[in-house]
């Protein structure tokens, strides 16, 4: 019986007994050879995010966290046409020749450590090249040399961390020229992601598979409290999101709010606070089709204005998101709140006064446009005035997407404006009497 038709066997075997609760002693009944190709067979414990998407790709991207199991992803794929094409020739391209040969090859889940021994490929470090005993052959490659891979040519390439490469594009292109043997040459390409444009392009190609993958999906094979520890330094922040959970952040050109004045402003937590308000945006509408109600909470202490919580939601009737700011008043102890009356007039403090009639409330109205509302609010973060106690990923998008026509994607800056009218009410405005519940 051909060889993969063994392991397809074992691997339909094993998922059998597991359904039936007798795995463990299916295993116990294999042979030595027989557990041996189980544990090789990358199909049966890859997730599904490591596994080669369906489709006509040219080129598989994956973007993920540290540790996500990219470099496995990685070095299991070349593995697979390596055994698979004994005239398969391979692109290994890293930022550096030391990234191919320690994270690449001799990594923790580099090259030779997928192999068994018998089919592990010949490293010859001094000629950049791995030779695998059925005849496939690698070559390494560093990002630094674009021309390098000028003549070369290629039938696959493995392209590691391509948001770090400092001559990306034309790394990049040479490579592309390369890729020229074989039925379908294809490329995939591992990154932890970053805004830089070879990537945006790749992301906007129609023949580029994209997979994710976090940090938290390989939580079994990292260090015990590893992702716990991160989460808590880093959830929801720039980084965290980025080499936490693999998503592509990035700024817009003309955005009011810099990302980088964001993150500069960010606490653990408030001092003592003088003021307390929670600012309500009220949607237009109501249902699940209606615009956001923006719900923000901030303090004010010795002049800065501390960002404490942003309790906004989609799709709320009146009732529920006049409970869902009353509960967050209450929740933080707040002086006042405040609610636009732009859309709803009285209707507004009516709903509100419903659910708490002594509630301390100021109806505020627009008389101009959101850009010009939020001007002054951004020269405060510029300031270094107003600062996030902990993160707040929704609202920090919007704010970084908020530019002179609104949001990239049209829609209410629903969040935002609430984070304006708060920050407004306690820095900008006249300030309003300190009065607690009684």
């Amino acid at each position: 019986m051909p060889e993969a038709d063994v392991t397809e066997r074992l691997r339909g075997a094993l998922r059998e007994a597991a359904a039936r609760g007798e795995a463990e002693a299916l295993l116990r009944a294999l042979s030595p050879g027989e557990l041996t190709r189980l544990e090789r067979d990358w199909a049966l414990w890859a997730r599904g995010a490591q596994l080669p998407p369906p489709g006509d790709w040219r080129v598989w991207l994956i973007l993920g966290g540290r540790g996500a199991g990219k470099t496995r992803a990685g070095a299991e794929w070349v593995r697979s046409l390596a055994l698979s094409d004994k005239a398969a020739r391979i692109a290994l391209v890293a930022e550096t020749f030391k990234d191919a040969r320690e994270v690449m090859v001799e990594g923790v889940s580099g090259l030779l450590s997928v192999h068994g021994a018998e089919e592990r490929p010949r490293f010859l470090s001094s000629r950049h090249r791995l030779e695998w005993p059925g005849g496939a052959v690698a070559e390494l490659f560093s990002a630094e040399d674009p021309e390098a891979l000028r003549g070369p040519q290629f039938s696959a390439a493995w392209c590691d961390e391509v948001a770090k490469w400092a001559k990306g594009r034309d790394t990049w292109d040479m490579l592309q020229f390369g890729l020229r043997l074989g039925a379908r040459p294809r490329a995939l390409a591992t990154t932890t992601p970053r805004p830089v444009p070879l990537l945006k392009e790749l992301l906007a190609r129609p023949d580029v598979a994209v997979t994710r993958m976090a940090t938290a999906e390989n939580e079994g094979n990292l260090a015990t409290g590893f992702v716990q520890a991160m989460r808590a330094r880093y959830g929801g922040t720039r980084l965290g999101r980025q080499e936490l959970d693999g998503e592509l952040i990035e700024d817009r050109e003309d955005g009011l709010f810099p990302r980088a004045v964001i993150e500069a402003a960010r606490v653990e937590r408030a001092p003592e606070l003088a003021r307390v308000v929670v600012a309500v945006d009220p949607p237009a509408g109501a249902g699940a089709t209606s615009d956001a109600c923006g719900i923000v909470a901030a303090g004010e202490a010795e002049g800065a204005v501390y960002v404490l919580a942003d309790a906004s939601a989609r799709g709320l009737r009146p009732d529920a998101w006049a409970r869902r700011a009353v509960e967050l008043y209450e929740r933080m102890k707040a002086d006042r709140l405040v609610a636009e009356a732009n859309q709803g007039g009285e209707m507004v403090a009516a709903v509100l006064r419903q659910v708490d009639p002594g509630l301390p409330l100021t109806l505020v109205h627009a008389t101009r446009g959101k850009w010009l509302r939020a001007e002054p609010v951004a020269a405060l973060y510029e300031q270094g005035r107003v600062r996030h106690v902990g993160a707040f990923p929704e609202l920090e998008d919007e704010m970084c997407d908020f530019g002179p026509g609104g949001l990239s994607g049209g829609g209410s800056p629903d969040r935002l404006d609430a984070l304006v009218w708060a920050v407004t009410a306690l820095a900008l405005g006249r300030p309003e009497p300190r009065v607690r519940r009684l």
